[in-house]
């Protein structure tokens, strides 16, 4: 089976993480995907293939006879999407030999994938597309990734020509909410390397990340009649505006690009009585997020020096960090990347990502994990699209990492 064809059976999936929940996964839907994998690895032959109690999924292909003492290597993609786009009864269409014009999505309600809007389009020209029909997403981030590894297992279990060490799998739950790897077992997993398979182009290689953390705001006002409010009355709603006027306006995400760093509400909420900001913090550098850490935690305090002690409270808590510093010292995972990739007829590339993955908080953890691309692109969105051959190629790309790590005894580290 193609990585493309296993994705449009996964995209059945509606498994959707939700920031709300606090179980793990966060949702149900999560544990049926990954209960549904665990049955076809099995049927792969692959006879360790569980689902943990947090709704992981675990999974190894045993080393070729011969290459026992190899590293070890470990893939990974998550099993949820985004819910801030539909992501049910997704409906996807299959365009061959595409013909470099505009993809007609959904006729009825005039929805179209152009590449005057997304000029990308433009390089798959004879390729074939996955897409929708305009009203969902596809899913592709990042069920492009699981289909690929999955593809990738049963490639080596079906051809035992090609000789690798121990491989093993795994698939994660609630990575769209940030708590991807909070749960995933390192030492159970074994690995002593892996991959995250949850990129965008093919040729792709991820090694460096925002650092992020999460700051919320609260305001405590005071309620009091319209009527008589004067020198009395405390508008939360009022005084949440103007802390966010206090944070620089040309550093928000719609004007940031590159390297730049950003502050980004993500949501709000109030009334007079009280209000609560939230927000996203963003820098490649880590002592400019610090630095915007205590702009937003001053701009607390100053406003505190206008109403009553304690009317703005605000909290930042660390999400990721940047994971190049765990990453670089161990620069044959880039280096085997690109020439696994060179060899599946791409070119490989890099560039920091302006967003994080499972493989930031992992490899912190103690497991150096980059990030490949899987041959999709507009992800979180209704827009979002794969190319059947790119995902063909990434496959191509993982088997070729596979065998090259397999000729790497663990006494040569």
């Amino acid at each position: 089976m193609r990585a493309f064809e296993r994705l449009i059976g996964y995209s059945a999936f509606p498994s959707a993480s939700d920031e709300n929940s606090e179980s793990c996964p966060s949702t149900p839907e999560q544990l049926e995907f990954g209960r549904a994998l665990v049955k076809e690895m099995r049927e792969l032959g692959i006879s360790d293939a569980v689902q943990d109690e947090n709704g992981y999924v675990y999974g190894s292909i045993p080393a070729t006879p011969g290459y026992e003492d190899s590293i070890v290597i470990g893939f990974i993609a998550h099993m949820d999407v985004v819910c801030s786009v539909p992501f049910r009864d997704i409906k996807p269409i299959i365009v061959e030999n595409y013909d470099g014009g505009d993809v007609v999505q959904n006729e009825e309600k005039h929805i179209v994938l152009s590449p005057s809007e997304f000029p990308v389009l433009k390089k798959y020209k004879g390729k074939t597309l996955v897409v929708t029909d305009g009203t969902t997403l596809l899913g592709a981030d990042d069920k492009a990734g699981v289909s690929e590894i999955m593809t990738m297992a049963e490639r080596l279990i079906a051809d035992p020509s090609v000789t690798h060490g121990k491989v093993m799998l795994a698939f994660t739950p609630d990575e769209e909410i940030g708590r991807g790897a909070d749960r995933f077992n390192v030492p159970y997993f074994g690995a002593d390397y892996a991959y995250t398979c949850d990129g965008a182009a093919f040729g792709e290689v991820c090694y460096e990340t925002f650092n992020a953390s999460s700051l919320t705001v609260t305001v405590t006002g005071k309620s009091i009649h319209p009527g008589s409010a004067k020198g009395r009355m405390i508008n939360a709603a009022a005084v949440a505006m103007r802390y966010d006027s206090l944070l620089p306006a040309n550093e928000r995400p719609e004007y940031t690009e590159g390297y730049d760093g950003f502050y980004h509400m993500i949501s709000m909420e109030g009334d007079v009585d009280s209000a609560v900001l939230r927000y996203i913090l963003r820098d490649h550098d880590e002592k400019k997020l610090e630095t915007r850490e205590q702009t937003a935690l001053k701009a607390a305090e100053y406003l505190n020096g206008i109403y009553p002690e304690g009317t703005v409270k605000a909290e930042v808590k660390k999400s990721y960090r940047n994971m190049a510093r765990m990453i670089l010292p161990h620069r044959e995972l880039i280096d085997i990347a690109f020439d696994a990739i060179t060899k599946a007829g791409g070119r490989p590339f890099t560039e920091a990502t302006r967003g994080g993955t499972d493989g930031s908080t992992l490899s912190y953890m103690g497991l150096p994990c980059p990030n490949l691309g899987t041959g999709s692109h507009n992800h979180h969105g209704r827009s979002e699209f794969a190319v059947a051959e790119d995902m063909d190629s990434c496959v191509e790309a993982l088997i070729n990492i596979a065998h090259a790590f397999g000729g790497i005894r663990k006494q040569q580290e």
